[in-house]
């Protein structure tokens, strides 16, 4: 059976007993769905216990780590001198393609021998008894190459700045439902607003309980600070071969 049938006939399913529901007076109570593009932190709150933790330590491990040889200065360099000027104004697409694209292009995230690589617009969704995160991830560094089979790191909120919306519950909620949907304790990820990078760990302390840590700010305008968020994704990288190869 292909996938397009299998999924016609799961939502005909759910149709017809959605009526029959009806029919017999027993409608289900709506379960309240948060997208994971608009969810506030206020909702987030409301949702789930998570407390941030101000507390720069736990990132030294992982930004710690490694040199960058002068072939990568370079290349960044030449990055920065076609797009500094610009990276704080351009919109979401813009940003991807002229910036984010090359940077992880250079990376290399796709690694075959070790089964894991990087997804772009994939769909997630993690339902509870109480409410629904669903939404479409902007990043993901996952193990799979055909589909997502275990998740390591995301990135959110490709965007120029923060007008309606605020990357950061937005991030918390994907890291939370890639936790319970993988059994997992901890998670990573990082949010960019315009040029601002921020790097997240979250930990889960208990049922529907939570801790986080932000980082301070990467300025990707900055050589300096360019250099240190390519040395952070590049230790997530090797970090994630290191943990397949045990």
């Amino acid at each position: 059976m292909s996938e397009e049938i299998e999924q016609r006939l799961l939502k005909e399913n759910v149709e017809l007993r959605e009526r029959l529901n009806r029919l017999e007076g027993k409608e289900e109570e709506e379960i309240p769905s948060y997208s994971f593009s608009k969810i506030k932190e206020e909702e987030l709150r409301n949702l789930v216990s998570i407390e941030e933790i101000f507390d720069y330590s736990i990132f030294n491990d992982w930004f710690e780590n490694g040199i960058i040889e002068d072939e990568t200065i370079l290349f960044l360099q030449k990055l920065l001198d076609l797009e500094a000027h610009n990276i704080k104004s351009y919109n979401e697409e813009d940003l991807k393609m002229k910036f984010l694209s090359p940077l992880f292009t250079h990376i290399k995230f796709t690694n075959l021998e070790y089964n894991f690589r990087d997804f772009y617009e994939y769909s997630l969704e993690y339902k509870t008894d109480k409410f629904i995160f669903t939404g479409v991830t902007d990043f993901i560094l996952s193990k799979g190459i055909k589909y997502i089979q275990k998740p390591y790191f995301f990135i959110q909120e490709f965007k120029k700045g923060k007008v309606n919306t605020d990357p950061e519950p937005q991030l918390l909620a994907e890291l939370i439902s890639a936790i319970e949907l993988n059994n997992e304790l901890s998670m990573r990820g990082a949010y960019i607003v315009g040029a601002t990078w921020n790097f997240v760990i979250l930990e889960k302390l208990g049922q529907n309980s939570y801790r986080y840590f932000v980082s301070r700010d990467f300025n990707c305008t900055n050589i300096e600070d360019l250099k240190g968020i390519y040395q952070n994704l590049i230790f997530v990288k090797n970090e994630i071969i290191e943990s397949i190869r045990i």
